[in-house]
Parts: structure tokens; sequence; C-alpha cells
């Protein structure tokens, strides 16, 4: 046993880790995430050993015994405890290692808690005389610690540390605007010490693996009319558009040069595309990951330690939401980490006029930061409105930078796949889905809301009892909807005989089937493209020229009824599309600037924190998660049947994730429901508002609703 194991990181309830260990491992973390940087690796070594050995402090030992209890107004950082050992450093260490260590938890100023060393000199005025409590005791432990992990040390007085103490003050209060690099670095190395304990050994042989993508560069053929293009342009940037199965994919990633952050909209459609790049690279040594609300499900059957990675620091290849990179945007905690991770990456965003207006305004502004970092940034889309296109090549730096692709009206021709025609309801088309049955068509039938499809599934149910159907939404639990995902590429994209499928928007974006009949309520013109996507999608030499149906359903007349969307738009894209015609592809770009002829972007500047090329806040400092939440206008939470609460309140993080149904806020935060106090605190909703073939059913989300007979009203 090591003289020091019993001074420990972390208290029984997270492992017992010595402090020693847990340093060790977060040192050797921090060399290889500065080498990537391009920034001292032995600076980064002492500040990685330096940043927790506060936690020698008999104070903060006792705060993790189990019979701890906390008395009122005790606050012990121990990142400040540990800066009070800065002296052992050379003078150009100082000022990164006080970046590594002063904030890594906490922000130094208007900090959520008020815990920030600047914001406890303010309004504690105990804050020193605490963390100095036994210092001449317990940085003789200290001390000797950091002798063990090589550091040449001297004895500190507490003269000293409290000299120390106000160095650490002075520097921090004069920050300047701007983002810290060392920063990130502790954080990620910490973050993913944390994270891989047990593991180490295996997982540093993963990390900033140069991903080998040639196998894209040889896939050549005149069904994938991109793959014929060259990639060699001298320009940084990218802007693809080209309709679906054109090659877009392949093309993005041939374009990159260096580790691959790949950006999609939706959940299906990212765990697609992992499994896609996965198995592309699989004879490759890459290490491709998968970031989203509900990957612990999708991986569940993965290694251990490719679940401990995913949202970690070093991946070859991560497919993820811009969602997940908002942070840079709004500077919450953690956005250094972000950038140390991302920074000179190429990162590809796809289909990016898929987003609503709040969110194409985030991505726009996460451009703007990627450009300033030194990424290459790559994006692919269908179509899009000609004033977005503009603006991203602005932001982008003008045409000089960015290489522009698109398809000739040759090219575009043989793309054309599908008759368009107008309908006034789903009720007179009964002929059409019955003829279609009887020849084992494929039907898939898109509502804009959940509860609609909900009430169209039902129906159709009642109608065609003998036919294979199925519904796939966001609101059924996470486990439900991968396995609805599943089938629906795997059984029914795959069958000879005719199903019926009813879906909302959660189809639209590169989830790979193909049906053969759509019916559809009207949604705006760049959703609609997207969605009719999924109709005759298989390209091959044969299907080339052959057309098939797809009906758009006249938009409702009351606003309430057109949501998510706006009225307007759908009214515009309604009398734009034509009828009983073919829709020509070369056409898109003209009707999508005929619903949009212009755009009025999401103002975002007043709660970014960079604008015009400059950061907008002081190193050391982040903003809270709230912040980015009331901006991106993100209502979703969490819910579980209460029947699942006893087993979700003692199960482990994948298994509480497969219970979770999202939902809006406003569905039920009403209700007086209960709520858990475990994983992600859900809301408890009575049983009989979960349907395992219909989902959530909002109008029983209430204690008292009994009422079975309102369902669809």
């Amino acid at each position: 046993m090591n003289d020091f194991d019993h001074i420990l990181a972390k208290g029984d309830q997270n492992g017992k880790t010595p402090l020693t260990q847990h340093l060790s491992e977060v040192a050797k973390l921090a060399e290889i995430v500065a080498l990537n940087l391009g920034l001292d690796a032995s600076i980064a070594r002492r500040g990685a050993i330096l940043h927790d050995i506060g936690k020698a402090s008999s104070l903060f030992q006792q705060t993790l015994s189990k019979n701890f209890h906390r008395p009122p107004g005790f606050v012990f950082r121990h990142e400040i405890a540990s800066l009070l050992f800065i002296s052992l450093l050379n003078e150009d260490e100082k000022h990164p290692v006080i970046d590594m260590i002063v904030a890594h938890h906490k922000s130094i100023y208007q900090d959520t808690g008020g815990k920030g060393i600047l914001d406890m000199i303010e309004n504690d005025p105990d804050c020193l005389s605490r963390h100095l409590k036994d210092f001449e005791t317990w940085s003789k432990d200290a001390l000797s610690i950091l002798s063990t992990l090589g550091f040449e040390t001297i004895p500190i007085t507490l003269q000293q540390a409290e000299v120390n103490f106000w160095d650490v003050v002075d520097y921090c209060e004069s920050k300047k605007y701007g983002y810290s690099q060392w920063k990130g670095v502790l954080i990620a190395a910490d973050h993913l010490a944390s994270a891989m304990e047990g593991y180490s050994d295996t997982l540093l042989k993963r990390l900033y693996i140069q991903p080998d993508l040639s196998y894209y560069h040889s896939r050549k053929s005149e069904l994938y009319p991109l793959s014929l293009l060259s990639t060699d342009d001298e320009r940084l940037h990218t802007l693809v558009t080209a309709p679906t199965g054109a090659g877009k994919t392949d093309f993005l990633i041939r374009r990159c040069k260096g580790r691959v952050f790949y950006t999609l909209p939706f959940q299906a459609s990212i765990n697609v595309m992992f499994e896609r790049i996965k198995d592309d690279l699989k004879d490759t040594n890459a290490d491709v990951r998968l970031l989203h609300a509900a990957s612990s499900i999708t991986l569940e059957n993965g290694k251990i330690e490719e679940k401990i990675l995913q949202r970690h620091i070093g991946a070859s290849v991560k497919v993820l939401t811009p969602h997940q990179l908002a942070s840079l945007a709004f500077a919450t905690k953690g956005y250094e980490a972000m950038i140390a991770d991302i920074k000179g990456c190429d990162v590809i965003l796809d289909e990016i006029h898929t987003y609503s207006e709040t969110t194409q305004a985030i991505v726009l502004k996460i451009v703007e930061i990627l450009n300033n970092i030194g990424c290459r940034v790559h994006i692919g889309t269908a179509t899009m409105p000609t004033v977005l296109y503009n603006r991203l090549i602005d932001t982008l730096g003008g045409i000089g930078n960015v290489y522009e692709v698109s398809l000739p009206d040759d090219v575009l021709n043989t793309f054309d796949r599908h008759i368009i025609h107008k309908a006034d309801s789903i009720e007179f088309l009964k002929n059409i889905i019955d003829d279609a049955i009887k020849q084992k068509q494929k039907i898939l039938l898109v509502c804009n809301q959940v509860k609609r499809s909900q009430k169209l599934y039902e129906i159709l149910t009642e109608n065609y009892p003998d036919v294979s159907k199925m519904l796939v939404h966001s609101r059924f639990k996470r486990g439900k909807r991968s396995q609805l995902e599943n089938d629906l590429r795997n059984i029914y994209n795959k069958s000879s005989e005719s199903c019926l499928v009813v879906s909302t928007q959660v189809v639209e974006v590169s989830l790979d089937i193909s049906f053969d009949l759509m019916i559809t309520e009207c949604a705006p013109i760049d959703a609609l493209i997207q969605r009719f996507g999924r109709i005759n999608r298989k390209r091959t030499r044969d299907t080339i020229g052959h057309y098939k149906p797809i009906y758009v359903l006249n938009p409702p007349t009351e606003k309430a009824d057109a949501l998510p969307y706006g009225l307007d738009v759908l009214q515009r894209t309604y009398e734009a599309l034509p009828n009983g015609e073919l829709l020509k592809e070369k056409n898109s770009q003209d009707l999508i600037d005929r619903v949009y002829p212009s755009i009025e972007f999401v103002d975002i500047d007043l709660s970014s924190v960079f604008k015009d090329g400059k950061w907008r806040i002081k190193e050391l400092w982040h903003n809270p998660k709230s912040e980015l939440l009331e901006t991106l206008d993100i209502d979703s939470v969490t819910c579980i049947e209460e029947s699942d609460r006893k087993f979700y309140e003692t199960a482990n993080y994948p298994e509480q994730a497969k219970l979770e149904i999202p939902v809006s806020y406003r569905s039920v935060a009403y209700n007086k429901l209960d709520k858990s106090t475990e994983g992600s605190r859900p809301f408890i909703i009575p049983s009989k508002a979960y349907d395992p073939e219909l989902g959530f059913l909002i109008e029983f989300a209430k204690p008292e609703f009994t009422d079975v007979t309102q369902r669809f009203l």
C-alpha cells in the first residue's frame, strides 16, 4: 500500500480513489491534450499534478465521509487550497497553471452558486482563513505527494501560502476577454481521467488517432455523381448542395484532412450515420464515437471502454448534434474543453437547412466560432434559401475561403423521382391506399404533430387490421424508439409485403428507408423535400427515370393546427408545389426561394459570447447552463411511467435512459406531477398516459384525469 493511499480524491460512494492515483492519471492525459494543441506538455503535467492537491486538506478529507454533515454556510473549495502551492512553480509556469486550477469547477466570478474565487472574496470574509486551516499540518502530506509525483518541493510557510492566495486573486482580477486553452486542457483531462479509472491503459491508445479516410476516396460510381468530383481544392471550407443520394456524405468526408466532427439534426439520422461510418472504417484503427441524449441505448451492447469514451476528448470521428456544440456560442461550463477537443479539426454540418429558426441562428454562430479557432467547416444540404446560403458564405470569410459544389441541370434531371399531387384531406385518398396495399406497396404517412399521428394510426389500425403497420415519433420510451427505428430500417423497409408506417418529422433526415407511396401533411418546402427523400430513395440504373407518387394534404386554416410550423410558410409552400406533375430537382432552388424570399434571422448576439470575431466573456469565466436553454428555447424534459419508477430509481444510466420519454415541458410541468430525484429527474406520469403502440398520451398525463372517452378530442 502507498503511504498516501488513505488520502482520497473521491469518497466511498465514488470508488475511494487515492489522490496520488487521480493526480497521476490526470497528468498523463493533460500531457496528451497539451501536445495535441501545441502547448508545453511539461507545464500541463505540473498543473495537472497540482490541480487537486488541495484535497489533502483535513477539512476536505472530512467531507468525503459518509457521515459528514455539512455545517450551515460551510464552503471549502479544494481548487483554492491547491493554489496555495503555486510558489513551487517557475515564473513562466504560474499563469498557465493557475488557469488550469482556479476555474476547473467554478467560474471565477458570477458563479451560479457564488463559489468562484472572486465571488468568495467579495462575500465570504472567512474564505482565506478557512482554506488555511491546519495548513502547516496537512501541507506536509501534500508536499510529500507532490514529491512522489516528481515535483521539487520546499516547505511552504503559512505566510507564503497567504501570499500565493493573493497573487492568484490579483491575477484573476486582471483577466482579459477571451478563453483559456489551459483551462480547457485540465477540464478535458480531469473529466476523462475520472471516467476511465481502471481502463486507462486501454483508452489512452485510442486518443487523437487521425482517421484513415482512404476508403471514401476509393468509391466512385456514376450513380453517385459527387463521387466523380475532385475534393482537391485549397480553400479551407466546403458548401455542397445536392439531392439525396448524390453522394454528399462521402464527398464531405473526402474533404476532411484530420479528426472529424460530423453533425446531424436528429437522433435517428445520427444513429444511422454512426453505424455507417463505423462500418466503413472497421478495417482501420479509427475511434468512431456517438453522442446524443440516448446514445447509451444505441451502444448498450458495445464494449465498456467504448461507452466511457463517447462524450470525451480525442475521437477520430464523433457523430453528434449541433446542440452538443452549442456551449461554444454561450460559454457554458466546460466550453473550453470543447474548444480543446475540436480546435483545428474538420467539422461537417450536414442537412443544415433542416433546423428551426433559433437553432439555425445558433449554428451560424457556431460556424463563426469554428472558423475563428482554425476548424475546417464542410456544409452539406439538399437545398436551402439563397439568403441563408449567402449568409454562410459570408460567415466563412467569403467565396475565397469556400469550395462551392453543385450539380449541373442534366445530372439533376436524373434525380427526378416524385409526382406530386395535392389533396384536400386523407379521407379522399382511401382508394389510393387500398390500391397500394393490393399492389404490396410500402406506404409512409407523415403528420406534423404527435397527437395527429396517433389518431391516424388508430384509424388505420381499425380500417386495415391485417396489414403490417407501425407508428414512430419522438414521444416513445427511448428504448422503444430505438427498437422502432431498427424495425423500420431492417423489417418494414426490406419487406416484400405491403405495410403502413405512420410517422412524424423523425423520418426526414438520413433515415435510410425507401417506400413506394407517401401521404403527408403540408410542411415547409425545405422539410418536404427532405421528407420526399424517403420515397423511391433507392438509386440504381433501373430506377432512374421511374417516378412514384406523393400526396400533400392541404394545410390547416388555424395557426395552432399548423404548429410546429408557421401557417404562412405552409400556405406559400402548398401554393408553390406542382400538382399532378413531376417535381424537378433543378427547380428545387426556385421553389425554396419562392417560399423564403427573405429570412429574418434570429438575433442571438445578446446571449452569445462571440461577436464580430471577438470573445465577449473574460477568461476563466463561464455562463450558467440556463442561459443556453433559454436561448435554444429547449423545453424538453423527460418523464417515466409510474409502474417503472421503482426499477428506474435503482437502475444504472443506460437502463434508466431506456425508460425515459422525452416530452415538452408544457405538457407535464403544470399537472402537479411528482418528480423522481434520480437519473434525469423525470416527471412521473400515470401508466395510463403511455401506450406501447401509441407512445405518450398527453391528455392522460394528469393524476386526476379519468375520462378515457376524450383521448383524441
